[in-house]
């Protein structure tokens, strides 16, 4: 794939025909008919207004910081709900935005120009597609549903992140990581085909399913949803996955099998063990190992783990760790990881270390999910930034991180910088035009966050947060730009501050950071499937 192929840039311009009108409209109709006999029928659409009681909870998302005030919320269960509440909203002029699983940090859904929005909180569904041969997830579906349904009735899954409630829209679209990633790729790289609510030229709502074969007149448009992000070419109702290469007519040998067994390791080191030089060599040593494991071929693949920096107030930080159990030599990699990480940190600094417990993968799964309290707690507010890292950080930056963790006028557990091991490995065998993610020769990346629940606390957490984030990238220009040393920032964590020269000093365009090369093709891809922008947000793609 050398780039936008003319044949598929003009078959979604010409949308608008008759001819080409037909073709796409059989083909939704036949993924129709495939979902109404492997899913069965489907409720009727419901339509919230402000005067329903539950217009509050539909208007605000896992970020309590960006509260909507549309005329109505449409809960929809059918793509041809979708269709038709696209059209509704492009008809009466309104702004509309849609709803996955509501984490979307930004306020790319819930802000005060949208008028609709569209919940696909009935189009939750996850079943094989006898039809493709692949397996359909719905728009809505959130991660817990979509690992419980495809590895109990299938034995397979997809390898994505570790939050349960986050929808597998905006997850996907962006490419979606987790501790399978390194073994397996990313979510995008088992995606087969997805099928996509857009608005062509004459103002016509319609569904196009678009495929990942090169041939398809449409793959430009599967492209674009394999990493360029959510809200950008229309409404993904449906993600059909099947792993690249897998054939034959039983469902559990079509998408990857996660490990039977794994090695689950948690370690906590308290704060009072940690001086600013234990710190740094905690830091570094985190980002040398990752840097020397981010090979395709490399056998430390089967492990991946998060290093949870928490502000001093938390007490702890934690090392929290997953190695496939029958990796060769997996006990040693675990051990030798472990060491490697806390070198310099003296033997007693890791005075919480437990034995790694061997666990079955999907006992493994929820039991990490629910070691995550932030995402239980519906009265959050929040605000995160994010780097790509092709090496370590240096002592500098760890010490700017260290700085930060250690203020006295600010005291939240809630702050941190998470250092997330699931890039490299698998993920880097893909070339970087291959879909849109294009960050395939990052070693890990990191979560620059905080979480309050008194909007008294607005200004005291984002002014942390951008004051730990700017002294850690002062030497770019406030940001990662990629380069030998950094890659970028991961367009699941959006940044309202990205666009903003104030924060960004950088003097390269958010574009960049988020998509570096690929960026033109998007917009190309953008002009093809939503000429008029009826899908935008603050940050999204605009047509070239």
């Amino acid at each position: 794939m050398k780039g936008l192929s003319r044949r598929g840039l003009l078959g979604g311009a010409a949308a608008a025909t008759g001819a080409v009108a037909v073709t796409l409209m059989d083909d939704a109709d036949a993924a129709a008919a495939t979902r109404a006999r492997d899913r069965g029928p489907v409720a009727a659409p419901a339509t919230v207004y402000p005067s329903d009681p539950r217009y509050q909870e539909l208007t605000v998302g896992y970020n309590q910081r960006w509260v909507g005030r549309p005329d109505y919320v449409r809960v929809v269960s059918s793509t041809e709900q979708v269709v038709a509440a696209v059209q509704e909203a492009v008809d009466t002029g309104r702004r509309v935005s849609v709803v996955s699983g509501g984490h979307c940090l930004a306020p790319f859904v819930f802000n005060d120009e949208v008028k609709m929005v569209i919940d696909l909180a009935g189009l939750n569904d996850v079943y094989f597609d006898t039809r493709r041969g692949a397996f359909a997830v719905e728009g809505g579906a959130r991660l817990s549903n979509v690992y419980e349904t495809l590895y109990k009735k299938w034995g397979v899954t997809i390898p994505g992140g570790m939050c349960p409630t986050v929808g597998i829209g905006g997850h996907t679209t962006g490419g979606g990581y987790g501790f399978l990633s390194r073994q397996f790729g990313a979510v995008i790289d088992h995606l087969a085909a997805v099928e996509v609510v857009v608005v062509d030229r004459s103002r016509t709502a319609r569904a196009i399913v678009a495929t990942s074969d090169p041939d398809d007149p449409h793959h430009a448009l599967w492209w674009a949803c394999a990493g360029g992000g959510g809200g950008n070419f229309g409404v993904v109702t449906r993600f059909w996955f099947r792993t690249p290469g897998r054939t034959g007519s039983d469902p559990g040998g079509l998408l990857v099998n996660p490990p039977k067994d794994v090695l689950l390791s948690a370690v906590g080191i308290p704060w009072s063990m940690l001086d600013r030089a234990k710190f740094t060599a905690l830091v570094t040593n985190w980002g040398a190992w990752y840097e020397s494991a981010a090979a395709p071929s490399s056998p430390a693949r089967a492990l991946s783990g998060v290093a949870s920096l928490a502000h001093r107030s938390a007490q702890n930080v934690f090392l929290l760790t997953q190695v496939d159990a029958a990796a060769p030599g997996a006990e040693g990699l675990l051990s030798g990881y472990l060491a490697a990480l806390t070198s310099g940190l003296g033997v007693d600094a890791v005075v919480t270390a437990q034995p790694a417990q061997k666990l079955p993968w999907l006992h493994a799964v929820r039991l990490i999910a629910a070691s995550i309290p932030s995402f239980i707690n519906p009265t959050l507010r929040g605000a995160s930034k994010s780097a790509y890292l092709r090496k370590s950080y240096t002592p500098v930056q760890a010490g700017a991180m260290y700085d930060a963790l250690n203020r006295t006028d600010f005291a939240n557990p809630a702050g941190a910088v998470t250092l997330a091991g699931f890039s490299g490995g698998a993920i880097n065998a893909v070339p970087p035009t291959r879909t849109a993610l294009a960050h395939r020769d990052a070693a890990f990346w990191t979560l620059f966050e905080t979480q309050w629940q008194d909007p008294a606390a607005d200004a005291a957490n984002i002014g942390w947060l951008r004051g730990l984030y700017g002294a850690v990238w002062s030497a770019t220009g406030g940001y990662p730009v990629p380069g030998e040393q950094a890659d970028g920032c991961y367009i699941n964590n959006p940044d309202p501050d990205i666009t903003d020269p104030a924060f960004n000093r950088s003097g390269v365009p958010w574009q960049t950071l988020y998509y570096k090369d690929n960026y033109p093709r998007l917009q190309r891809v953008k002009a093809a499937y939503d000429p008029r922008g009826v899908f935008r947000h603050a940050q999204s793609i605009t047509a070239a």
